[in-house]
């Protein structure tokens, strides 16, 4: 049989190398933002003038909106304690 470890959900913030993690995946959430407003700048450019504020607020909304939903369901899957989470579309 297995011994089980007591660890707290904070123990993670003792180690190096999650705090190195930590600023990966900040580093890298930073520059896919910055390419985010690039790209839907240059797609809104291509819209007549009446339509392109909209489509910069909704596509920024879009963008932001996304990492948004996914941590949710990130904490929503650790208070269910790995239980998974069913996520319906409308398609589902």
């Amino acid at each position: 049989m297995l011994a089980a470890t007591s660890l707290s959900w904070l123990d993670w913030t003792a180690e190096p190398e999650s705090w190195v993690a930590f600023a990966t995946l900040l580093a890298m959430e930073i520059v896919l933002g910055v390419d985010n407003v690039v790209f839907i700048s240059i797609l809104a450019d291509k819209l007549p003038p009446k339509q392109r504020q909209r489509a910069r607020t909704l596509g920024l909304a879009l963008a932001m909106g996304n990492p948004c939903c996914l941590a949710l369901l990130n904490v929503l899957d650790y208070s269910l304690h790995g239980a998974t989470v069913l996520v319906v579309g409308p398609y589902g």
